[in-house]
């Protein structure tokens, strides 16, 4: 019925360039810091598959990440950062459905960039599991910014992740696509 009756609906992507990825789109997000980190943890996991290898993988970089200081540039204007992660994200929810930007949507021709500071681990793990709810963008150790355009460097080696297949290290640049890709919904 919905390939008979619906018209396609235009969603916006998202268009990755690093120096290992040329030109990558994906449609969700990207992030750095920690998250990435979790992500590889669970994709090179052998045990366990699904939701249980990113809860084991994100347990496994908690414990093992310290802050990073990110230099995090929306559409020109420079926000310096300390802290666990930086995400560019498209559509609210990211990994095994956290709700990483309640505010995203995925027409409206924006990235919701949320970037959560250094903070004591007990915190960051209350933080992760207020991810179901979207309630840590209410804690002041998240920021939220909007932009078309996002570069995330660091002052390290730091991880960063797209759609959970992209695996390589800062620096990165997202920049929207509006209305991309069509969509039957």
């Amino acid at each position: 019925a919905v390939l008979l009756h619906n018209a396609p609906r235009r969603v916006d992507t998202i268009e990755v360039e690093s120096a290992v990825h040329a030109r990558t789109v994906v449609l969700g997000s990207v992030y750095a810091g920690v998250d990435a980190l979790a992500n590889r943890h669970a994709n090179r996991s052998r045990l366990l598959r699904g939701a249980a290898s990113y809860y084991a993988g994100g347990l496994r970089a908690v414990a093992t990440w310290r802050a990073a200081s990110y230099r995090v540039t929306v559409d020109g204007e420079e926000h310096p950062h300390r802290g666990y992660t930086v995400v560019a994200a498209n559509s609210a929810y990211y990994g095994s459905g956290r709700m990483i930007a309640p505010g995203a949507r995925v027409d409206d021709g924006l990235l919701d960039v949320v970037l959560i500071r250094a903070a004591p681990r007990r915190l960051f793990f209350t933080l992760m599991n207020e991810l179901k709810s979207g309630g840590h963008v209410d804690r002041p150790e998240v920021r939220v910014l909007r932009g078309r355009e996002v570069r995330v460097e660091a002052d390290r080696a730091v991880p960063y992740g797209a759609d959970g297949e992209v695996d390589a290290v800062l620096p990165v640049t997202a920049r929207v696509l509006p209305g991309a890709l069509d969509v039957l919904c």
